[in-house]
This record gives C-alpha cells, structure tokens and sequence, in this order.
C-alpha cells in the first residue's frame, strides 16, 4: 500500500467550503503519478517507451466532506492486475482526525503509441514484475 499525502487548497472547495467532489478524481491521479514514481516507472519512463495508460473507469463513494486546509492522506493498492488491465483502489483520509473520508478505483489499461492495447508482460516484462509483486503485497496487507 502506497501513501500519498497533500493539503487541500482553497481553490478546491465549493461554495459550502467543502473540496469539490471534482477533485478527488486529480488527487487519485497524483497518486497514481506518484506511485508510478516511487517504483522507478515514473510517466516520462513509461511513455518515454511507448506505453500509455489511459483511465478505463472510475468510481468514487464519499463518506464525510473534506475542507480547506485539511491534510489528505490517499492510500493506493493494486485490487487487480492482468498484465492488460490495472485496477487501482484509493481511500482518502482527514490525517488529523484518521477518518475516512471517501473510496475511490480506478480502472486502466495499457496503450502502445498507436493506442493499440498492449499485454505488458511482452512490452516492459520488468514493469509487470513489479505490478504483479505489489498486487501480491498488497492482497497479502488487505487480509
């Protein structure tokens, strides 16, 4: 399980002062960039060889409101990985109250240059390495 820690800004909140419900769906991609980064298979690497991962789907349940100023902890885990297609589960959290505060997936796919789908078992085996071993990690840490 992945962490990924930020501040919610002023610009992001609706007039209620709640985060916008938008939002949540950009701070899932942070992760996911930041995630991608912390296992050395940051976006420029992965595009730089001609593999795009575009979003599938996504759907997101909120629970209670985040506001201004709160600090956002989303933790990421692989749910599923075939080697074509990734799943992502997020869970937002107020880090100063440990409540939860929404959850989230993410659905992705893998693209050569000419939007084909691509297995990236064959095109970038050491990728898929590592997603497998993290799938396994993180099924092993939801148990």
């Amino acid at each position: 399980m992945f962490t990924y820690t930020r501040k919610a800004y002023y610009h992001e909140t609706d007039k209620m002062g709640i985060i916008h419900h938008s939002n949540y769906i950009k701070w899932m991609e942070e992760a996911r960039i930041e995630y991608l980064e912390s296992l050395n298979f940051g976006f420029n690497k992965v595009e730089s060889l001609g593999i795009g991962s575009p979003v599938a789907g996504l759907n997101i349940s909120y629970k209670r409101p985040l506001h201004y100023s709160d600090v956002v902890e989303i933790k990421l885990f692989i749910t599923r990985y075939s080697s074509v297609v990734q799943e992502l589960g997020y869970e937002f959290y107020n880090k100063e109250t440990g409540e939860l505060c929404a959850t989230a997936s993410s659905k992705h796919c893998y693209i050569d240059s000419t939007g084909k789908i691509v297995n990236l078992k064959h095109a970038l085996p050491e990728l898929d390495a590592i997603f497998k071993a993290e799938l396994e990690k993180d099924t092993n840490q939801n148990k």
